[in-house]
Formats: C-alpha cells, sequence, structure tokens
C-alpha cells in the first residue's frame, strides 16, 4: 500500500496543519483520525473559520442558549466558545506536543482583529486569552500591522506563544522575526527560560497571486516587451515571496545573534504557508504546497486542499529550488511597474477587513440568538 502523501511531506521535515476547526469534527473523533492517519500536528482558526463552524452547525445551540440565559454578551460568548473549541483540540494534541518536546501539536486563536492597529488593547486580550486557554500547546495570533510589533514582541518576553497572522511582505518579515528574537532576548535577560516559547511566522500566499495576476494579466494582454514580461510573472508572484521569505529565515536564525538564544534552548520562528487553497481554477489544487516543502516549515492547509494533497499530492523537498528564478520574478515586477511593497501592504489592509467582517456577522448572529434565547426564558418564567 502507497504511504500517504500528508505523512511523507513529514520526511522532508514540513508539518501539516489544518485551517479549520469545529466541535462537530472534534466530537466526533475526525480530528483524533486526522491526528493518526494522516499525521496532522497542528490546527489554525480565524473568525472566518468559526463564522463558518457555527453557522454549519447545531452544535453550538444549546451551549450559547445557556450562555445567553446566564447574561453573558455576544462577545463573552464567542469568547467561551472558542476558547471551549481551542481547549479541546490542544487536548487532541497534547499527546504529540509532549512526546515531540513542544515542537509540534499547536492550535491557534486569533485576538480580536478589530485590535489589528491598536498595540495596547492587542496585548490585553492576547493575555486574557493565554489565560483562558490555560495550554501549552495554543498559539496567540496577532497581525503583523505596524502596532502589531511591539505587542509581538512584548507577549513574547512574557512567555506567550504568539503566531503572527496577516504577514504578506519580505521588509514586514525581517520585522516580526526581529521581534521575535528581542523577546526572546528580554526573556533570557530577565533569567527567565526561553526553552518553550514558540512563534510561527505566516505568510499569506495565494492572496498575492489573487490581486497580482489580473493587473498582470492586463498587461499580457497589451503585448509589447511589458507583456511578455508580464507572462513570466503571471502566477509566480507568491511562490517567489515564499522561496525568498525562507532564506531570510535562515539567515536571520543563522546568525550569532540567535544562535546566543538558542544556545539557553530558544527555538527558531518557524515560517508557515498560509492562504494556500488555489482561488484560481486553472491553477492545480496543490499550487501553493508542491513548490514549499522544506525543513522546519509548516503549511496550514484548508479541508479541501488536505484531501486534494492526500489523494494526489507529490511530495519532494522543492522549497529551495529555482531560487534564481524567484529572485528574478521579484526583480522583474518594477518592470511591469508593480510595486511590491504596495501591493503587500494593499493585502494586510485588506486582511485585516477580511477578518472583520465575519466576526461582526457571527458577533450579530451570537446577539440574535441571545435575544431568542432570553425572550424563551422570560415567557418560561411568565408562563
Amino acid at each position: 500500500m502507497n504511504k500517504n502523501n500528508l505523512l511523507k511531506i513529514q520526511e522532508f521535515g514540513q508539518s501539516i496543519w489544518l485551517d479549520y476547526i469545529s466541535r462537530g469534527m472534534i466530537h466526533s473523533g475526525e480530528l483524533k483520525r486526522l491526528i493518526e492517519k494522516d499525521g496532522l500536528r497542528g490546527v489554525t482558526s480565524n473568525p472566518s473559520i468559526f463564522d463558518q463552524a457555527f453557522e454549519g452547525s447545531q452544535d453550538y445551540e444549546e451551549p450559547i442558549r445557556a450562555l445567553s440565559q446566564e447574561g453573558k454578551t455576544a462577545e463573552e460568548i464567542y469568547q467561551a466558545l472558542t476558547v471551549e473549541d481551542v481547549q479541546m483540540a490542544a487536548d487532541e494534541f497534547r499527546h504529540l506536543y509532549d512526546t515531540s518536546e513542544g515542537a509540534h501539536g499547536f492550535v491557534s486563536l486569533e485576538v480580536n482583529p478589530h485590535l489589528a492597529y491598536r498595540t495596547e488593547e492587542t496585548m490585553a486580550e492576547a493575555r486574557e486569552l493565554w489565560r483562558s486557554l490555560d495550554r501549552p500547546n495554543v498559539f496567540i495570533k496577532v497581525p503583523a500591522t505596524k502596532e502589531g510589533l511591539p505587542a509581538i514582541q512584548q507577549l513574547i518576553s512574557e512567555g506567550i506563544n504568539v503566531n503572527v497572522t496577516l504577514l504578506f511582505g519580505l521588509p514586514r518579515y525581517r520585522e516580526v522575526a526581529a521581534a521575535y528574537i528581542a523577546g526572546l532576548e528580554e526573556r533570557a535577560a530577565a533569567g527567565k527560560p526561553v526553552d518553550r516559547v514558540r512563534s510561527v511566522a505566516s505568510f499569506f500566499l495565494s492572496r498575492i497571486d489573487v490581486l497580482v495576476d489580473p493587473k498582470l494579466e492586463e498587461i499580457m494582454a497589451g503585448r509589447g516587451s511589458q507583456g511578455k514580461t508580464a507572462e513570466k510573472l503571471h502566477g509566480q508572484v507568491a511562490i517567489a515571496s515564499a522561496k525568498e521569505a525562507y532564506q531570510i529565515y535562515k539567515e536571520i536564525f543563522g546568525h550569532e545573534r540567535f544562535q546566543r538564544l538558542a544556545d539557553k534552548g530558544g527555538r527558531p520562528q518557524r515560517v508557515l504557508w498560509a492562504s494556500t487553497s488555489t482561488k484560481n481554477p486553472d491553477y492545480s489544487e496543490v499550487k501553493y504546497v508542491e513548490p514549499l516543502i522544506g525543513p522546519e516549515t509548516i503549511n496550514t492547509l484548508p479541508q479541501e486542499t488536505l484531501k486534494a494533497y492526500r489523494a494526489h499530492g507529490n511530495p519532494e523537498e522543492r522549497l529551495e529550488q529555482g531560487l534564481e528564478e524567484a529572485r528574478k520574478v521579484l526583480e522583474l515586477l518594477p518592470e511591469v511597474d508593480m510595486d511590491i511593497d504596495q501591493v503587500t501592504q494593499q493585502l494586510e489592509k485588506e486582511g485585516v477587513e477580511k477578518f472583520n467582517k465575519p466576526y461582526d456577522r457571527l458577533l450579530d448572529t451570537l446577539a440574535k440568538k441571545r435575544s431568542q434565547a432570553l425572550e424563551k426564558k422570560s415567557q418560561a418564567q411568565g408562563g
């Protein structure tokens, strides 16, 4: 029997995480099966994922009713439900976390996306979530905005695991890695242990091509030298950025500055490939998986991509193949009047908004369910 492609990936040093969570998959044993059969090593969540989980399941109706009748607000209900889901998922992964000495078995929970540009409030909510979760194998997701950087550094210095989310640009990645290292240095200087602090830097990939490709297609339609250049770049920018990001990772965490922390047990902040579902039907379902397999990396896959890779993936270490070509792609962007830093800034702004909307929608839904539950309680008491 052929070995599961998802298990084969581990042979090249990459971990596969699932970009989805729901209490139904935990209660049914599906998550446990994914861990045991597919070698799943982690789970990520975000407001959009919880929106899908809440909408598509009856599993939350009774807890929502009970919490509503306890007098909880919509925000408190959201936090209680998401914290419980992440705790249950983290418990499923706990054995993996313990046996890997804290290398694998993590579940991520995001701070309120409306706090993306507010440093102090981000830190306050991250601390509250960390205390509420009360599990060593969780990450608090903090966006890679300018305002997020000092929060990342401070939280790491306090020993709080951080998944840096909504990361698009390479210059920002350097700042993110620097914030992580500075946080560890502060912790070490205070005589606190650094060996159990973990962080990942989550690069959002497919969204880059979704924004860039239509602009390249317009140029391609015009032909000429710019059209030919645009043709070379079409569908290549996200993968090229990721390959270059991995080289930056190796440079930063191979440097003697980090080595001093490594000597104290500090672990590198691993790169994680996020937004890896293929949005363009002309592209392979595993476009953002196959080229990015490499040591000490993570790829977080939506359910459909996970199934597709299990069925017809072809694992091989490719992350450092075609480096010159990848760099050429990034170098050629100015020739088609494209500024990649502007592109990534736009994506960051849009990314925050894409999490705000489902978060607000979820709170509206919870507020309505809360009102209905309180009305039923009132009617029952009146009867």
